[in-house]
């Protein structure tokens, strides 16, 4: 089994653009938030009390079999390194930290307002091609739209949540945020910052020339460009189409750019 490590973090926050650099090294495996995650806690689920053959189902079977589960979707992989997405490994910290002890766990976020406004511009760049985002749905609003994704269980309310979690957790010493407006705008110290944190050896990333297509699967969500990966890091400030008063709705939600909020022995870059 390589060695195993793991990207959460907030939607539309850079992870995708990460694992894209990190497949740049021959010595890892990385991509698009897969379906491990999933499968992870389905399993958790079925060998709870709602089973009712779970009494034969002890810690160490739990264990074992969780565990065998990350060994049987990666054992036909060469990577030294796999580095797993999805945006729940947050919530599962504690579980992380018994089955891979030296398991890392690094979480892309990004300025809340600017992860809505991020949403809002693929909805409104596919008018003719409802997202799955939202259930299909053709109607709606930037407020009604805005309002959904930011609830508890949204495609960033419910992250977000687990990303406090993790954070304010006992486990967050093996937790690296990393906000999106550094890794665009300084992607080498970002990099160079993941590989000391992961206690990998540095490398030289070509950061001019990325490629990543994930277009088919992106369509058929109904979201075209979703996980687009353009072929250079850089940054691209922009007017948000957010309006006033919803932006401003979410412009105190980030954090980890205050120090009086930041916990203790968490690290950010």
């Amino acid at each position: 089994m390589p060695a195993i490590h793991f990207i959460s973090g907030l939607p539309r926050s850079g992870s995708t653009l990460l694992a894209a650099l990190l497949r740049q090294n021959p010595r890892f495996e990385a991509g698009m938030s897969g379906p491990l995650a999933g499968l992870f806690g389905a399993l958790l689920t079925e060998m709870s009390a709602r089973n009712e053959f779970s009494i034969f189902i002890d810690d160490a079977k739990r264990e074992r079999i969780l565990h065998g589960l990350f060994d049987s979707y990666y054992g036909d992989s060469d990577a030294q390194v796999v580095v797993d997405t999805n945006r729940f490994w947050c919530a599962w910290m504690p579980a992380i930290a018994k089955l891979f002890p030296e398991a890392k766990v690094i979480a892309c976020v990004r300025e809340v307002p600017w992860v809505i406004d991020s949403i809002e511009r693929l909805v409104q760049r596919n008018v003719f091609s409802p997202s799955s985002i939202f259930n299909y749905s053709s109607g709606g609003t930037v407020y009604t739209r805005a309002n959904g994704v930011s609830g508890a269980d949204g495609m960033v309310g419910a992250p977000y949540d687990a990303l406090k979690q993790a954070c304010y957790g006992a486990q967050r010493d093996r937790l690296l945020l990393v906000q999106y407006e550094t890794l665009t705008t300084d992607p080498a110290k970002t990099m160079h910052a993941i590989y000391a944190f992961i206690g990998e050896p540095a490398f030289e990333h070509d950061f001019d020339h990325i490629e990543y297509d994930v277009t088919e699967f992106d369509d058929r969500a109904g979201t075209p460009g979703l996980h687009t990966v353009r072929g250079k890091v850089k940054a691209e400030p922009r007017a948000s189409l957010l309006p006033p008063d919803l932006f401003s709705r979410f412009v105190n939600d980030a954090f980890w750019r205050d120090p009086q909020k930041v916990p203790e022995g968490l690290q950010v870059v």
